[in-house]
């Protein structure tokens, strides 16, 4: 019979417990969304599960919120959608450009050029939202998905690991290509491209959760319903306390459920492109 390792009653010991502490919260927000919102001011999370979820759900999703009567769940949960692929898709998009003419074209200055746009890393949202909403309201695209995306889809992390990645492809693919006649935009479309689908898959995962998660930006750039997205509906939501109504903790624990989904089944569906595009060396 084979013995256990100590060590690896330890490793398996604490991945249980992280586990266990990173469910524990959904657990609690669907143990919420199952009961009275009543119930769960006077007794908070507990652990016996409630009855209803079917109509939390039908809430959640078909019930708006305000004076439009536009700012459904599903009407959110289509705004967050187009948020988190256009800022994947254009970051993307926007970084692979990038980094292919800062690595195959000889431009001057292009490894300064480079360090310009990395130090941007140090410019968060915070620091540069004021003068980014200025320009976005003088173009005039307040409330609209290209006032939402275009404005912050340059990725210094994105062209950073295009860059990496561009690279480490061998100088005898590139004469190859050049010897058969291929162009620029051949090279880039036809070999590049293909090349880097499993960095394009990383930087897919990171930049769509980025894009899903965003509050602030969001919450500037939209003041109509039916531009609202979930995270910021469902902020709404739990503060939408009118004279003598309850705050619909229910409705809102199983929107922020629903939140979560997304962004999970785009991990797992990636899950080992990710892991590819990251670590892997031999290109």
């Amino acid at each position: 019979m084979k013995r256990i390792k100590l060590e690896t009653i330890l490793d398996h010991t604490v991945l249980i417990i992280g586990s266990l502490i990173m469910i524990l919260p959904i657990v609690m927000l669907l143990q919420m969304a199952s009961t009275p919102d009543i119930e769960t001011i006077k007794n908070g999370p507990g652990l016996v599960f409630g009855d209803q979820i079917p109509v939390n759900f039908e809430k959640a999703m078909f019930q708006a919120d305000g004076f439009s009567g536009a700012n459904t769940g599903v009407r959110m949960l289509y705004n967050s959608m187009i948020l988190g692929f256009g800022f994947a898709f254009g970051k993307i998009i926007v970084g692979m450009m990038a980094a292919y003419a800062i690595v195959y074209f000889r431009l001057p200055f292009a490894t300064m050029a480079f360090w310009i746009i990395f130090t941007t890393l140090l410019l968060p949202l915070e620091v540069r939202i004021l003068p980014s909403y200025e320009i976005v309201q003088k173009l005039g695209m307040l409330n609209t998905y290209q006032g939402l995306i275009i404005p912050l889809i340059a990725s210094a992390t994105a062209t950073f690991f295009f860059r990496q990645f561009f690279r480490s492809v061998p100088e005898e693919l590139v004469e190859a290509a050049r010897i058969d006649g291929a162009g620029p935009i051949k090279f880039f479309i036809d070999i590049l491209v293909p090349l880097s689908r499993t960095m394009i898959a990383a930087m897919f995962i990171i930049m769509f959760v980025y894009g899903w998660n965003q509050y602030l930006w969001p919450t500037m750039i939209t003041t109509e319903e039916d531009m609202f997205t979930l995270v910021r509906g469902i902020k709404q939501i739990t503060q939408s306390i009118d004279n003598t109504n309850v705050p619909e903790y229910g409705r809102a624990n199983l929107l922020a459920i629903i939140a979560i989904l997304p962004p999970v089944l785009i991990v797992i569906f990636f899950q080992s492109w990710f892991v590819k595009g990251l670590t892997e060396s031999d290109k």
